[in-house]
């Protein structure tokens, strides 16, 4: 916990290392202070064919950041406003990148330690 899933278009690997983009997006949840570095998970699935961004073939990133509950719109929208700054930088060239941050319930929330 957190799981950061980028979505992308296939192009998004030639443009850059995918680790690096991995990376990226790694640090800034670190350094946000919301996390324990050792429970981010980040998640990269490029799309070849089926996706349209404005009814069109153009590259996009998309970051699915699933939290728990507890932290505050501001610091929701400052981690948001960090990935994006960060992404903007390494893809330059990509028009549509961006984020968005769902909070999940702590009580209805399972992994296999709590089994």
């Amino acid at each position: 916990m957190p799981h950061f899933v980028i979505d992308c278009s296939e192009n998004v690997l030639k443009l850059n290392v995918p680790e690096e983009t991995l990376l990226a997006v790694h640090k800034q949840a670190v350094e946000s202070g919301l996390f324990d570095e050792s429970d981010i998970k980040v998640r990269l699935n490029p799309f070849k064919d089926n996706y349209s961004v404005g009814g069109k073939k153009s590259d996009f990133i998309h970051v699915f950041a699933n939290i728990m509950e507890g932290r505050t719109t501001d610091q929701k929208a400052n981690l948001s406003h960090q990935i994006v700054k960060q992404l903007n930088i390494l893809f330059p060239s990509i028009d549509f990148i961006a984020i968005n941050i769902r909070d999940f319930e702590k009580a209805t929330y399972c992994n296999k330690s709590m089994v």
